[in-house]
């Protein structure tokens, strides 16, 4: 068993998804052109019940959720740890002439103040997290930046995905190809669907709305509890 303390052993996680990320970021940046159905029909339904406000696309990426957002009316911000996927975004959002700010941070130690978003989404990026107590961590700053009444959308990967012969949740490396052949392993932890209901159960700052599989992903609505709110 490793001596290392936890906060040094997060952040050491950090620097290295970090590190993976700057890596591939232009070619993952184009690989991920289009907004996922599930995240569209989120942002789609919040839309039908009201205005968007300010929203958060927390783990960004290239933005292209950011421009769904702010298709939407939403006043939106990127955050994402790596420097290079914001470089991403912020050209994309160059390229496509929408309004969106751009923000670096760890997702388990958000730079936003609480109550700021009125929507939030989260997706494909908890998975990355390690070790529990940080996606725990990160899953309560989710519910912490959310105003009262907001909701968010957060998914991962899951057992129920094809790709996997797995009844139970693990931890794995899923190596990027680049172009030229070099690869570059990414941390992923697959979810079974139930300890995905259980973590964000475990979580006291959010509350699970509703919970569905879809092309082998775990997601989720939540919105903030009372523990959230001033």
């Amino acid at each position: 068993m490793s001596d290392e303390p936890a906060a040094a052993s997060a952040d050491r996680a950090a620097a290295e998804i970090q590190a993976v990320y700057d890596r591939i970021a232009s070619h993952f940046a184009q690989t991920r052109e289009y907004a996922w159905p599930e995240v569209e029909s989120f942002v789609t339904s919040e839309a039908d019940r009201g205005e968007l406000g300010r929203a958060l696309d927390l783990g960004c990426g290239n933005g292209r959720h950011m421009e769904l957002l702010a298709e939407y009316g939403a006043a939106v911000v990127g955050c994402d740890v790596s420097r290079q996927l914001l470089l991403e975004a912020v050209k994309r959002r160059e390229n496509r002439d929408y309004q969106a700010a751009v923000v670096g941070g760890d997702a388990a130690q958000l730079p936003f103040a609480t109550n700021t978003f009125r929507h939030a989404l989260y997706v494909a990026t908890l998975h990355h997290l390690r070790p529990a107590e940080t996606r725990r961590a990160s899953l309560a700053e989710f519910g912490r930046v959310l105003e009262p009444g907001g909701r968010g959308l957060v998914s991962a990967w899951s057992t129920a995905h094809d790709r996997f012969d797995a009844e139970d949740s693990f931890a794995t490396t899923v190596a990027w190809t680049l172009p030229g052949g070099e690869t570059v392993d990414r941390y992923y932890y697959i979810y079974a669907p139930g300890e995905f209901r259980a973590e964000l159960d475990a979580v006291s700052e959010i509350e699970c709305v509703s919970m569905e599989l879809s092309s082998g992903n775990c997601y989720a609505v939540i919105q903030p509890t009372d523990v959230a709110t001033p």
